[in-house]
């Protein structure tokens, strides 16, 4: 057990200093969709054969596209008919240029007026605009052939802890994730700026996000189960909030889990 957690720390620190040498400046988008009804069908057609492409076109790049999914058995898939999905941009300004130029697009203008021939396919959006934090792996789609689910995760601290959440991550939690069988994929903090129609858990100074794989959803309980078993874990979670003065997040909502199952056009799997 201590070789291993040798190696995962040694891991860590390579991947934290190739990170600190090459930071990802980008600003990130993650767009959530909800569906007219009976139209997140015809929602998905449009992105699979027309919006991924013109996106990329128009400097985007795609990072992911995903679905909700029942965390509990006989409980239903995605009842408010979402998409979620994540784009990145060289900057804020950037993206501004992009979306004019994508919604200017006469191939765009085609595909939308041909797939809202029977009424609009979005009932309403919303935004979030994240930075990637200094302790995320390398921000980019991947593919897995194992059928993987995925989970997003929104911690909201309690004010002026957002460091404290971050050291412990970056110091203990991420190792202890990937020796517990997760895959950590992306963990954003909240950019200051975000648009009115944003769907924030918490106040930008005082939120994580991040996205984790795992097999299934019976087996990221399983991890769960034994992550928070770990003494190590144990003992960095007492010592962060023994530091703090209590616990880093706050007592209601102050974590939140959505499971995620990738679609079958999403450069994330």
């Amino acid at each position: 057990m201590k070789k291993l957690l040798a190696i995962l720390s040694l891991a860590s620190a390579v991947t934290l200093s190739a990170l600190a040498a090459n930071p990802d400046t980008r600003v990130f988008e993650m767009r959530t969709y909800y569906a007219a009804p009976g139209k997140l069908d015809a929602l998905h057609a449009r992105f699979r054969d027309h919006t991924c492409k013109l996106f990329e076109k128009h400097g985007m790049t795609n990072i992911g596209y995903w679905t909700p999914i029942a965390s509990e058995p006989n409980a239903p898939d995605n009842p408010e008919q979402k998409l979620v999905y994540v784009l990145a941009y060289p900057t804020r300004e950037a993206r501004e240029v992009s979306w004019k130029e994508f919604q200017g697009d006469p191939d765009w203008q085609a595909a939308k007026t041909v797939s809202e021939a029977n009424g609009k396919l979005v009932a309403k959006v919303e935004q979030l605009f994240f930075a990637a934090a200094d302790f995320s792996p390398e921000i980019k789609p991947s593919i897995s052939t194992d059928g993987r689910v995925f989970e997003l995760r929104t911690y909201t601290t309690r004010p002026g802890l957002l460091d404290h959440l971050h050291a412990r991550f970056r110091d203990h939690t991420v190792a202890l994730f990937q020796r517990h069988g997760m895959t950590n994929l992306f963990y954003w903090k909240l950019l200051a700026q975000q648009p009115d129609n944003a769907a924030l858990l918490g106040a930008p100074e005082n939120t994580l996000i991040y996205l984790l794989a795992h097999q299934s959803t019976a087996a990221a309980k399983a991890s769960f189960d034994a992550f928070r078993a770990d003494p190590e874990w144990v003992a960095a979670k007492k010592a962060s909030e023994e530091k703090a003065g209590g616990s880093l997040t706050v007592e209601k909502d102050g974590v939140k889990s959505a499971f995620l199952k990738a679609t079958d056009y999403s450069p994330t799997k």
